[in-house]
C-alpha cells in the first residue's frame, strides 16, 4: 500500500472537480464518497441532489469562519493511497476504514477528537482512494502535520499487515521522485515505454558514469541527444543545470526540462561534484599485468573485477561512510558495464543497473575519494569500448560479471543490516539480473575450459585431485562432483605451468569467503583462481599435461573479503543450463 502526500493547495472546488470528473483519459470510474468526516456528508458521485460545490462549502466552512488574515495560504491537503499491483479488491468499507486510519494517523482528524479538520474520501478506481481535507479544525486551530507522509507510511505498514496485503518497505526519503499519472498518461500517448523523467534519469546516470569533469559531462549529455540548459550565477559560476529530451513537449511546444535533483537526489550538480572532488588526477589507471592492452575492453573488465574484489571487503568490514561511496560507486560500474555490454548481456546488465540505482543511495552519507578505484573502473570500462562478447573478451566479461554479483550481494546485505529495506530488495533484485547475465556470458568460456580440462591427462587430474583433496578437504568432494571440476582443473594446470603454487592460489581464493552454499564451487574458483594468478581470462595457453615441479610463490592477495550467499551457475560451464 503506497500512501502519497501531495503539494497542498489552495482551491478545493479544482481538487474535487478532478476527484469526481472523468481524468484525462476517462480512467476514473464511478466516483464516490467512502468515507468522511460526517456520514451524512453530500456525495456527487452517487446522490443526484448533492453537487461538488455543496460538498465544497462545507469542507472550507472552518476555513471560512476565520478572519480572512488568518486563513491558511495553503489551506488543501491531498493525500493518495494506492494499493499493490498483486493486492486484491478491496471493498468500499475497506477503503472506508483505510481512510478514517490516515487522517487519524496524519493528525488530520486524531481518533475520537471531534474537533479535528473536514475530509473526505473519493474513490474513482478499483485500487485507490483520494483523501481532501482542509487545514482547519472545528475550533479555528491548525491541525499538528509534523511528518505526516512518515506517519501515513507506518500506518500503511500496520493495514498491509491486518488485511493480508503486499508489504512494502517504508521509504527514507532517498529515492528517485516517481513520474506523476499525467507523466505516465503522456508516455503512453506518445508510444514511449517509459517516461520522459525515467529516460532523462537513465542518460543523465550513465552520462555521469566515470566522468571527471564538468565539460566532460556536459559534453556527454549533448552527445545523448539532450537539450541542456544551464543556470549561472551573476558571477558566471555554474549553479545547476536541466534536461530535456528533443521530442518532449507541453502543450505551447516548448521542450520540457527537468533539474538534476528532480531526476534524483544524487543527479544535481553539487552532488555530481562530490564525485570529481575526490579525483585525485584526471589520468587513467596504469594497465593490469595480462597480455590485454591499457584500453581493450577485455582489461578493463579485469580491472573492475579486481576493484570490485577489494570493494566487497570495505562494504562488509568498512566504515559506515565509507562503505557508502563504496555502494554509490557500485551503481556507476554497473551502468558502465552496461553501456559497454555485448548483446547477448545487455538486456540484463541494463536492467541490473537500473534495478540497482535505488541501491545506490541511502541516508547514511557517502565520504567520497574512498572510492576512486571502483570510479576508475567505470572509467575504464567506458573508455574501453563495447565488448565483442566472445574470447578473452567474453571470458573477461564473465569474470567482472561473477565479482559483481558477490559485490551486489554484499550490498543488499548492508542494507539489510542498516534496516533499509528499500534498497536491499533493490540490490537483491540486481544480483537476480547479474545471475541470468552471467549465464550467457560464461557458458562459451568455461565451455572451452572444460573441454581442455577433459583433455588433461590422467596422471594429471590425478595429481589435482590429490591437490584439492589435501587443500580443500570441507569442499573437495563437492568440487569433484561437479562436472565444472575440469574448467577448474585446466586453470590449475594453465597456473602450475606459469609458476604459481596451485595450492596457495586454492587456498587464497577460499579462506576470504565462505563457499559452503555455493552451486558450483568449482565456477567461481576458476574465476577467482585466473584474476588472482593474472591468467587469461579465456582458454588460451593452457597446457594438455605440463606441469611446474618447483613454482614460485603467489603473490599476496590485494584484499581480504567475507560475504557469504549462494552461487548462480547450477549446472556445469559449457552445458545446457
Amino acid at each position: 500500500m503506497i500512501p502519497r502526500v501531495h503539494k497542498r493547495g489552495s482551491n478545493t472546488f479544482g481538487l474535487l472537480s478532478y476527484l469526481y470528473g472523468k481524468g484525462t483519459h476517462e480512467e476514473h470510474v464511478d466516483p464516490h464518497l467512502v468515507a468522511a468526516w460526517d456520514s451524512f456528508a453530500p456525495d456527487p458521485g452517487r446522490d443526484p441532489q448533492a453537487t461538488k460545490r455543496h460538498l465544497r462549502q462545507l469542507l472550507d466552512q472552518p476555513v471560512q469562519a476565520l478572519a480572512e488574515s488568518r486563513r491558511p495560504a495553503k489551506h488543501v491537503w491531498h493525500l493518495s493511497v494506492r494499493a499493490a499491483p498483486d493486492d486484491p479488491v478491496l471493498s468500499d468499507e475497506q477503503w472506508g476504514e483505510i481512510a478514517r486510519r490516515m487522517v487519524a494517523a496524519t493528525g488530520i482528524a486524531p481518533a475520537a477528537d471531534e474537533a479535528g479538520c473536514r475530509w473526505a474520501a473519493v474513490r474513482h478506481a478499483d485500487d485507490h482512494i483520494h483523501i481532501i481535507a482542509t487545514l482547519v479544525r472545528e475550533d479555528g486551530r491548525r491541525p499538528r502535520l509534523n511528518n505526516d507522509a512518515k506517519r501515513s507510511q507506518a500506518e500503511a505498514r500496520l493495514i498491509e499487515a491486518e488485511y493480508g496485503l503486499k508489504q512494502l518497505s517504508t521509504g527514507d526519503g532517498t529515492a528517485a521522485q516517481r513520474p506523476t499519472s499525467a507523466e505516465r498518461h503522456k508516455a503512453q500517448r506518445q508510444g514511449r515505454e517509459r517516461t520522459a523523467r525515467e529516460e532523462l534519469r537513465e542518460s543523465v546516470r550513465r552520462a555521469v558514469t566515470g566522468a571527471r569533469s564538468e565539460e566532460e559531462f556536459f559534453d556527454r549529455l549533448a552527445a545523448a541527444g539532450l537539450l541542456i540548459r544551464k543556470r549561472e550565477a551573476p558571477s558566471g559560476d555554474l549553479l545547476g543545470y536541466k534536461v530535456a529530451l528533443p521530442d518532449d513537449r507541453n502543450k505551447n511546444g516548448e521542450p520540457v526540462f527537468y533539474p538534476g535533483a528532480r531526476l534524483a537526489p544524487d543527479l544535481s550538480l553539487p552532488r555530481i561534484r562530490e564525485r570529481w572532488s575526490a579525483d585525485p588526477d584526471k589520468t587513467g589507471s596504469p594497465d593490469s599485468p595480462g597480455s590485454a592492452s591499457p584500453n581493450s575492453p577485455s582489461a578493463a573488465r579485469r580491472r573492475t573485477a579486481t576493484a570490485a574484489w577489494v570493494a566487497i571487503g570495505v562494504v562488509e568490514d568498512g566504515d559506515d561512510a565509507v562503505a557508502a561511496a563504496y555502494v554509490a560507486a557500485t551503481g556507476e560500474v554497473l551502468d558502465a558495464l552496461a553501456k559497454t555490454s555485448a548483446a547477448h548481456t545487455r538486456s540484463e546488465l541494463r536492467d541490473a543497473a537500473n534495478a540497482f540505482e535505488r541501491a545506490s543511495r541511502s541516508h547514511i552519507r557517502a565520504v567520497r575519494g574512498h572510492d576512486r578505484a571502483l570510479r576508475q573502473a567505470a572509467r575504464d570500462l567506458v573508455h574501453g569500448g563495447p565488448a565483442l562478447g566472445r574470447g578473452e573478451d567474453g571470458a573477461s566479461t564473465a569474470m567482472v560479471i561473477d565479482m559483481l554479483f558477490f559485490l551486489v550481494t554484499a550490498a543488499a546485505h548492508w542494507h539489510a543490516r542498516k534496516g533499509q529495506a528499500q534498497q536491499a530488495e533493490a540490490a537483491s533484485r540486481a544480483a537476480e539480473h547479474l545471475r541470468n547475465a552471467y549465464r550467457p556470458a560464461a557458458t562459451q568460456p568455461l565451455g572451452v575450459l572444460y573441454q581442455h580440462g577433459r583433455r588433461l591427462s590422467q596422471p594429471v587430474l590425478q595429481r589435482q585431485t590429490a591437490l584439492l583433496r589435501e587443500t580443500l578437504p570441507s569442499l573437495a568432494e563437492k568440487i569433484l562432483a561437479e562436472p565444472g571440476w575440469y574448467a577448474l582443473a585446466a586453470t590449475i594446470a594453465e597456473a602450475d605451468a606459469a609458476g604459481h603454487d596451485p595450492a596457495a592460489l586454492l587456498s587464497d581464493a577460499v579462506e576470504s569467503r565462505e563457499l559452503g552454499t555455493a552451486d558450483s564451487v568449482s565456477d567461481v574458483l576458476v574465476w577467482r583462481l585466473r584474476r588472482r594468478a593474472d591468467l587469461p581470462a579465456d582458454a588460451t595457453g593452457i597446457p594438455k599435461n605440463r606441469t611446474v615441479k618447483n613454482p614460485a610463490k603467489v603473490r599476496p592477495a590485494t584484499a581480504r573479503a567475507t560475504t557469504s550467499g549462494r552461487r548462480f551457475g547450477e549446472e556445469a560451464p559449457g552445458h545446457t543450463r
